[in-house]
C-alpha cells in the first residue's frame, strides 16, 4: 500500500455504501414504475417491468423495499443529521457557500446543513408515500377507504413523489458539484484535505 493510500480517511463503511446503493437502485425502479402509472404519456416505461399489469403489481412492492432499505440507512445516520446552531449559521451564509468561500463558514460536521435538510425532506416524502400508498393499494387496502380519501391519497402520493424526485436530483447534482463526494460513496474514503475543506468539525472529531 502506498503512502497516500494510508492517509485516506474512511467516510462510509462498506455496509453504509451497500445500503445507500440499494436505496438508490430501488428508488430508480420505484420512480420509473410510478411514472408509468402516473400518466399515459409515460406508460411506455412499464415495458421495463413486463407490461402494465406487472408494473401495477410490482410498484407497491418496490416501494416497500425502498422504505425498509431507507429505514436501515436512516437509523445509521440519524444522529449525524441533527440540526445544530452552526447549521443555521451555515444556511444564513448561503452566498458564501455558493461562492466556495469555505473559510468564512462555520465548521461543518459529518453532514452540512443542506444535506441535513435534504435528509428530512426525504423522510417526510417517504412517510407521505407510504401512508398514501397504503390507501390507494387496491389489491389490499383501498376497499377500506372512501372514494374521497382515496382521491386525496392519490394527490398526496403524487406530490410526495414529485418532491422526492426533485430532492434526489438536487442530491445527485450536489454530489457531482462537490468533487470527491461520488468517490466517497463508491470507494468509502476521502483525503484529509477533502475532509478538512468540506467537513472540518468531522475531521477534527475523527482525528483528535
Amino acid at each position: 500500500m502506498s503512502d497516500p493510500d494510508r492517509r485516506l480517511i474512511e467516510r462510509y463503511t462498506a455496509g453504509e455504501r451497500t445500503n445507500h446503493w440499494i436505496v438508490a437502485i430501488v428508488f430508480v425502479l420505484a420512480a420509473l414504475s410510478g411514472l408509468a402509472l402516473f400518466h399515459p404519456a409515460l406508460f411506455w416505461l412499464s415495458n421495463f417491468f413486463g407490461g402494465g399489469t406487472w408494473t401495477r403489481i410490482l410498484h407497491p412492492l418496490i416501494g416497500l423495499i425502498m422504505m425498509l432499505a431507507f429505514l436501515f440507512l436512516a437509523a445509521k445516520v440519524w444522529k449525524d443529521n441533527r440540526l445544530e446552531k452552526r447549521d443555521w449559521q451555515w444556511l444564513r451564509q448561503m452566498k458564501d457557500v455558493v461562492n466556495n468561500r469555505d473559510e468564512k463558514l462555520p465548521e461543518v460536521g459529518r453532514y452540512n446543513a443542506a444535506q441535513k435538510l435534504l435528509f428530512y425532506v426525504i423522510v417526510v416524502c417517504l412517510v407521505g408515500l407510504l401512508l398514501s400508498g397504503l390507501v390507494i393499494w387496491r389489491a389490499y387496502f383501498a376497499r377500506y377507504f372512501s372514494v374521497g380519501v382515496i382521491r386525496l391519497a392519490a394527490v398526496v402520493h403524487a406530490v410526495s413523489a414529485f418532491v422526492l424526485i426533485c430532492a434526489i436530483i438536487v442530491h445527485i447534482y450536489a454530489a457531482i458539484w462537490v468533487k470527491g463526494s461520488v468517490e466517497a460513496m463508491t470507494r468509502g474514503t476521502v483525503t484529509p484535505g477533502w475532509a478538512w475543506k468540506h467537513h472540518r468539525a468531522w475531521f477534527r472529531q475523527i482525528t483528535k
